[in-house]
């Protein structure tokens, strides 16, 4: 891996807990997350014309992955309402890829080695660390870990869909234009509180929307410069990212244990995807 993929998996790891962080700050989550579909769609949707159309095959995971991620932005507002960016972001990140490969191996027959085995259980520990802190709501873990298995499911959904679809940066652009759906839901239902927020607040929402889109560009172009687990393994370094910005800007603690968590959670993810 060259030191210029290296540097554009780093950014899009710092994009994807950035955008977290804007998330758990804001006044009104709930519209801030419709904001965040919103910078999805919007651009996707500008794109549409000039990107290759999936193959139909590729459009039942397109609606799949769609009602999906609606759940994903649910409990993630609901998570953020109970835990701290450094409490929740760790887990709902960390523990994906655990019960993704966890999944795998009861669903298809997948071989777990004893370098998986020590993966998930380096993550399970900094889990650990993480809930045994005193006062912590345990409704902001339960949400984090739903928001997890709902990441898994669209993970497995998105990877069989881009497979498929005979273009994966067709299939990228339509999932993001699929977002209006979501965007168009959740702000006209609250539509009240919509009009009322400020434009700063407003301007952050699709900045947000912006720079998660981004971060997931970013992510798949050096998958296909670079080995994609090594590619995933550093991407997970977003989980010390966010750790450090709920510490250092959101004023989150307990610092030690949070950053001491965040980094065990790390090890574990890159040790399950190398």
């Amino acid at each position: 891996m060259t030191s210029a993929v290296l540097a554009i998996v780093l950014l899009a790891a710092l994009l994807h807990a950035l955008w977290n962080a804007l998330v758990k700050a804001s006044g009104d989550r709930a519209i801030t997350l419709g904001l965040v579909a919103t910078g999805h769609c919007v651009p996707a949707l500008v794109l549409l014309p000039f990107v290759p159309i999936p193959v139909a095959a590729a459009f039942p995971y397109i609606i799949a992955s769609t009602v999906i991620h609606w759940a994903y932005y649910y409990f993630l507002n609901t998570s953020y309402r109970y835990g701290d960016l450094s409490l929740i972001y760790p887990i709902a990140r960390g523990t994906a890829p655990v019960m993704v490969a966890l999944g795998a191996m009861v669903w298809a027959d997948e071989f777990l080695s004893l370098w998986s085995w020590v993966g998930i259980l380096t993550v399970s520990a900094g889990i650990m660390i993480l809930a045994a802190v005193r006062n912590t709501d345990k409704r902001g873990i339960g949400a984090a870990l739903l928001t997890s298995a709902i990441i898994a499911a669209y993970s497995v959904v998105d990877g069989i869909g881009i497979r498929v679809s005979g273009s994966p940066v067709g299939y990228v652009v339509w999932l993001f234009a699929a977002e209006i759906c979501v965007a168009v839901f959740v702000i006209a239902s609250r539509f009240d509180r919509a009009r009322a927020i400020s434009r700063k607040a407003l301007a952050l929402g699709l900045i947000g929307g912006v720079i998660s889109g981004l971060a997931y560009g970013l992510a798949l172009f050096a998958k296909t410069l670079a080995p994609i687990g090594i590619v995933s393994a550093i991407r997970e370094t977003s989980v010390i990212f966010a750790a450090l910005i709920g510490v250092i800007w959101l004023r989150e603690g307990p610092a030690r244990r949070r950053m001491m968590a965040a980094s065990v959670v790390a090890i574990g993810i890159v040790i399950l995807a190398v």
